[in-house]
């Protein structure tokens, strides 16, 4: 059928990058960009799989020179791109709608979990509904989301996300039975190891994920998704409601004739907590107590969209407490050191615990606060009752290219000299070529996602990979900036310089 990564990317394999951060804009320095409203980067994205790059990269754009950010989407599946409106419009809630505490918790589990809660599933059928008005009526996506551009979209495209959308409104679970699609992959990837499968959870995660750097990911949480597919259980519910959001067809040979079958085809091995939980910039979630980490890749992964969730919606950065970065870094210096766990430190651990989460919810209350005299007065309303409308974003556009449309650009005279930052995906690297140059910017940046968490990739393959990653960017006239760590890169970056003739 298919190999542990899947057909389809619901997830990236890589943690998430700002895109104006000096390291992937190293090359453009040569640019000489000013702080001028008019300024812009042009961002092409290539099988990225969702919108991590892009939602870190607009929350923090306050903290560069002001320019005007136009990301370019190209993927291989629609699915996808019904997926990336999904978490766009998610993102754009306003506060009056939803708190940043709620919509935190509601992307993470319709992003990384097969099965949600009832009121989640509510969620995505209300907007499934928005969704379908807004591909078949322009003036009404202008309306809603307009920083969403599908004009790019072909016909047949449209309809295709169309026809999806209706799909995610269907109120029948049987239309999409994922828990016994993801038992099906299950299955069929692990052969005759399937019985002792917890082991070969345990396996992969010591001595392939815990290899490359993934320690924050815990044993519980890992093994959890890897059996049941759920992997960000954040608010207490019964999780049994297929996430249609994850469904998605496959084409199967049948008595010679090709046959489509819906089920779950995307990854089963690396876990969505590599795209969001595994770095954060707050470095006391990765405090340890005995050698054991304190925090879990879903504690990490809440923060992270709880801070891009917070600094969109106030363009400031968001950051802990002042007396909770003290406690920390007192505790850090002047800590005893133990050999086993004792009465104290486990009540330490808990009192850490509890204050984090006080932190977390703390707007979610403000907000709660601010709604309760109106809640009172119709309490058969919800704020998800009001009529959706985007959080506005200044100097934004994300536009949506045609599937699989890379090798046409090239062709079309508006895409001549045109992105400045060009990222591929892993899985399409290979269409990285000396033919596609000509859509670069005279003096541009490319960056290469690695196979780092490919974990069916041995380190010695890792490292194959990006000798030939390296080869590939090179025959393309890209330059590498620096020599790469082959084995520990997430990223490999090149500048391109087109020579003047």
């Amino acid at each position: 059928m298919t190999d542990g990564f899947g057909t389809i990317t619901w997830w990236g394999f890589t943690p998430a990058l700002d895109l104006q951060d000096e390291g992937s804009i190293l090359s453009l320095k040569k640019l000489k960009i000013t702080d001028e409203s008019q300024d812009k980067l042009n961002i092409l994205l290539i099988g990225a799989g969702d919108l991590r790059h892009i939602l870190t990269t607009i929350s923090r754009a306050k903290r560069h020179h002001k320019k005007k950010l136009h990301f370019y989407i190209l993927e291989n599946n629609m699915e996808l791109y019904a997926r990336h409106m999904l978490f766009l419009a998610l993102a754009l809630e306003k506060k009056t709608r939803m708190g940043l505490q709620e919509k935190t918790e509601l992307f993470l589990e319709l992003f990384g979990n097969v099965l949600v809660r009832k009121q989640s599933e509510h969620y995505v059928e209300r907007m499934a509904n928005e969704f379908v008005k807004m591909v078949t009526n322009f003036d009404y996506l202008e309306k809603k989301l307009p920083v969403l551009d599908l004009s790019q979209l072909k016909f047949k495209e449209r309809d295709f996300l169309e026809a999806i959308f209706k799909l995610w409104r269907n109120p029948e679970a049987q239309v999409f039975d994922v828990a016994k699609a993801w038992d099906l992959r299950l299955r069929q990837y692990l052969g005759v190891r399937y019985d002792s499968r917890l082991n070969v959870f345990d396996w992969d995660l010591q001595m392939r994920l815990y290899q490359r750097n993934a320690e924050i990911i815990s044993t519980r949480e890992y093994k959890h998704w890897r059996n049941v597919g759920n992997a960000f259980e954040i608010r207490e519910g019964t999780y049994d409601t297929p996430n249609k959001t994850m469904a998605s067809g496959l084409l199967f040979k049948h008595e010679g004739e090709r046959v489509a079958k819906r089920g779950y085809w995307g990854d089963i091995i690396v876990s969505p907590y590599v795209a969001l939980g595994i770095i954060c910039e707050e470095k006391s979630f990765f405090k340890k107590m005995n050698n054991i980490h304190a925090k879990t890749a879903q504690e990490v992964a809440e923060f992270n969209m709880l801070s891009i969730f917070h600094e969109l919606e106030t363009g400031k950065k968001y950051v802990l407490p002042a007396q909770e970065e003290k406690k920390q870094k007192t505790e850090e210096e002047s800590g005893p050191k133990i050999t086993e766990i004792t009465e104290e430190t486990a009540k330490e651990v808990k009192e850490e615990k509890e204050s984090q989460e006080d932190v977390i919810k703390e707007y979610q209350k403000e907000i709660e606060a601010e709604l309760a005299n109106r809640d009172s007065q119709t309490s058969h309303q919800t704020p998800l009752d009001e009529e959706y409308e985007a959080m506005p974003l200044e100097n934004v556009k994300i536009t949506f290219l045609p599937l699989n449309s890379l090798s046409e650009l090239p062709k079309k005279g508006k895409y001549q000299k045109f992105f400045h930052i060009v990222y591929f995906a892993n899985s399409l690297v290979h269409l990285l070529k000396p033919e596609v140059n000509p859509i670069f910017a005279d003096k541009a940046t490319t960056i290469l996602e690695s196979a780092r968490y490919m974990l069916e990739l041995k380190i010695e393959k890792v490292e194959e990979y990006a000798e030939k990653v390296i080869s590939i960017a090179k025959a393309a006239g890209c330059v590498e900036e620096d020599e790469f760590n082959k084995e520990k890169e997430n990223f490999f970056r090149f500048s391109f310089e087109r020579k003047s003739s």
